[in-house]
C-alpha cells in the first residue's frame, strides 16, 4: 500500500492535519479576499460535517489544523469539500491553473497525554513566528486562531455559490459582490485535555502558549542574529512564486509524549494494518465479505463503521 492507512484508534481522537501546496507555491498568499474565502469554505464544512475544531494556521504554502473527528469517514468527507472548494477558490483568485494541493492531507493522530496535545496546540499556535515571517502572532496577515481562542470568539467568512452566480451571469443579470455569498462561521473547543477546565482558564492558556512560543522564537532569532521577515515582504510575494527549496520531512504515525504510548499506537496500528492486508487479500480472490477492520476504507466498498 503506498499510503499510510487512515487510522483513528479510539475514536473522538485528537489529529493533526497538514496541507501543503503543490511545489511549495504561495498559493495561500494572505489578504482580506483569500482569508474571507478560506473561512467561509472552512465554516461551510465544518457546519455541514460537524467537526470539533480545535485550531488552525494557515501560511502561504501550507495549512495545519487541529481537530477531534468522530471517525475516519466524518474527517475525510470534510477535508474532500475543505481541498474541493479551495482549490476552486485558490485558482480564480491567483490564476493558477494546475493542481493546487501536493497530495493527500497528511493526519497524525495525537495521544491523549496532556503534554502531547499542549505541545501540538503550542506548533500550531507558533506558525508564522517559528517560520521568522512576523514578530508576534498577531501580526500574522493570514488565518490564524490564535486571536479568536484567545477572545473566545468565532471567525467568521463568506462561502460563494458560483453555480447560482454563473446561472446570473449567463441570464446577464447585475450580480452585487456578496449577492450568492453565504455569511459562515469557524467555532474552535478546548483540547480534550483541557476541555474541562472554565472558558476563562482556557483562553488564559491559550495566550500564556503564544506568549511563551513568541518569546522562543525571539529568542532563537538573537542567537542567529537574524530579523524578522516582516509584514510588507510577506504579502510581496507573488502567489505563484515557486521556492527554490523546501524544508519538509515525513509526517509522523503519531506525536506522543512518553515512549510507552507511542508503543501502544504502534502495536494498535501493526494491528489494524495486518487486518487491512489480510482483508484486501482475501477482496481480490473474490471474497466481498471479507472482515475488514472498524474504522477502515476497504477499496471500492463502503466505510466500515465502529
Amino acid at each position: 500500500m503506498a499510503r499510510k492507512l487512515r487510522f483513528l484508534p479510539d475514536p473522538p481522537t485528537l489529529v493533526s492535519i497538514t496541507c501543503r501546496t503543490v511545489q511549495g507555491r504561495f498559493l495561500f498568499l494572505p489578504g482580506p479576499t483569500f482569508n474571507n474565502r478560506f473561512l467561509g469554505i472552512l465554516g461551510r464544512a465544518q457546519r455541514r460535517h460537524n467537526l470539533t475544531l480545535i485550531a488552525i494556521s494557515v501560511l502561504s504554502n501550507h495549512l495545519h489544523i487541529l481537530a477531534v473527528p468522530e471517525s475516519a469517514r466524518q474527517l475525510a468527507a470534510f477535508m474532500r469539500d475543505l481541498k474541493s472548494k479551495l482549490a476552486r477558490e485558490t485558482n480564480r483568485l491567483t490564476g493558477w491553473s494546475g493542481t493546487v494541493f501536493d497530495r493527500r492531507y497528511e493526519m497524525t493522530v495525537v495521544t491523549d497525554e496532556e503534554a502531547a496535545q499542549v505541545e501540538r496546540l503550542g506548533y500550531v499556535l507558533a506558525q508564522s513566528v517559528k517560520e521568522g515571517f512576523v514578530e508576534r502572532v498577531s501580526e500574522w496577515p493570514g488565518v490564524h486562531s490564535a486571536g479568536a481562542l484567545i477572545a473566545g470568539t468565532p471567525l467568521v467568512g463568506h462561502w460563494f455559490d458560483r453555480t447560482r452566480e454563473y446561472a446570473a451571469r449567463n441570464q446577464r443579470e447585475e450580480i452585487t459582490p456578496l449577492q450568492f455569498a453565504t455569511e459562515e462561521s469557524v467555532t474552535f473547543s478546548p483540547i480534550p485535555c483541557w476541555a474541562h477546565l472554565p472558558p476563562e482558564v482556557y483562553r488564559a492558556r491559550v495566550a500564556a502558549l503564544v506568549k511563551d512560543v513568541e518569546a522562543e522564537a525571539a529568542r532563537l532569532r538573537s542567537l542567529e542574529g537574524k530579523s524578522v521577515l516582516g509584514v510588507e515582504a510577506v504579502l510581496a510575494k507573488h502567489p505563484q512564486h515557486r521556492p527554490a527549496s523546501l524544508a519538509r520531512s515525513p509526517a509522523p504515525l503519531v506525536h506522543a509524549a512518553t515512549r510507552a504510548a507511542r508503543k501502544a499506537f504502534y502495536d494498535a496500528y501493526a494491528w489494524f494494518v495486518a487486518a487491512f492486508r489480510q482483508a484486501a487479500e482475501r477482496l481480490r480472490q473474490g471474497d466481498r465479505n471479507a472482515p475488514f477492520p472498524s474504522g477502515s476504507f476497504p477499496p471500492a466498498l463502503p466505510f466500515v463503521a465502529g
